[in-house]
This record gives C-alpha cells, structure tokens and sequence, in this order.
C-alpha cells in the first residue's frame, strides 16, 4: 500500500523486551499539502499541536480501538512542526505528530506484533469548521 498522502504511517519500532512500539500518530501536511484524514477532516498544525500537548499533560494512556483504556502508557512525543524542524536543521517533508507507549496489556501487545493494529490512531473530540481552500 502506497502510504503517502495518508494521514497515518505504519508503525515502525518495536522493541519486544520493552514491550514499545514507535510511530507517527498523526500526520497533517506533507510537502506543503494538507492531508485529509480516512473521516474528510483536515488538521492544521496549530491544531494538532495544541492537542499534542494536551494529550501529554490530561491523558497520557494508550487505548484498544478507542474503546477500552489504560492498555499502555505515554513514553516520547512531539509534533514536528516546520518550525521546529527548521530549528533542528531538517526537513522530513511532512508535519505530524511522532510518539511511543510502553504497552502493558499482553493481548494488544500481540495484536501490535502481528500486525493486526499496524499504525496508531488518534482519538478526540472537535469542533467541524467548513474548509476553503486559499491556493
């Protein structure tokens, strides 16, 4: 599957011993493009950051499909803005929020490892507001 121009990318760290799992959560601009997510939306990067932050200081826990919670915790995140890119002297060519959890719950865990949960997913909550494009 070409995973380009797609809001996620497959999960691409797993340290076994550890139980840690690596990737990128969400990805909103690629090549100076907004991305549209698999539900139509589009997040800017101010947007996207904020809930980042969020994220980190209220909740911090992994879930199951967004249904049962607490099956691992937070352990790296940060949203690579361009502006912080631009500040650590790279370009990825994309703007997304980048992260790990130490999985605690065994059956995620193997589902993680068979692929069977092959990218991350982001929950939450929003506010739709109609998009313009301004190009």
């Amino acid at each position: 599957m070409d995973y380009s121009r797609l809001a996620f990318k497959p999960i691409h760290k797993l340290d076994e011993e550890e139980h840690l799992v690596f990737g990128w959560f969400s990805i909103v601009e690629e090549n100076g493009v907004s991305v549209v997510d698999k539900h139509g939306d589009i997040i800017s990067e101010s947007t996207l950051e904020k809930a980042a932050y969020d994220f980190v200081l209220k909740a911090r826990m992994a879930g199951d499909n967004h249904t049962r919670m607490n099956v691992g915790q937070l352990v790296e995140s940060i949203v690579f803005t361009k502006e912080k890119q631009e500040s650590l002297g790279i370009d990825l060519g994309f703007v997304g929020w980048y992260g790990g959890f130490r999985i605690t719950d065994e059956d995620v865990w193997k589902k993680i490892k068979m692929g069977e949960y092959p990218s991350f997913s982001i929950g939450g909550t929003a506010r739709r507001v109609a998009y313009e494009e301004t190009r």
